[in-house]
């Protein structure tokens, strides 16, 4: 009954690890110009509004400091 058990199991386990890409990649080695999956116009729009709210946040913290004062 356990004979093969160990022979089995590591046949069974060689057969599910094997690679297979997921549907829609490159298997060329092609070098994509995505980073973390965005375009260039996608990572700039998330740039610029990074950068709108750092400038908003200073603001909001030099009024509420009464640096600045309207």
């Amino acid at each position: 009954m356990f004979d093969n058990l160990r022979e089995e199991s590591s046949k069974d386990f060689d057969e599910q690890a094997k690679f297979q890409p997921a549907a829609g990649t490159r298997r060329s080695g092609g070098r994509s110009s995505r980073f973390l999956g965005m375009t260039s116009i996608q990572r700039f729009v998330i740039v610029v509004l990074l950068s709108l709210m750092t400038c908003a946040i200073g603001v909001l913290c030099l009024l509420a400091t009464q640096r600045i004062m309207f």
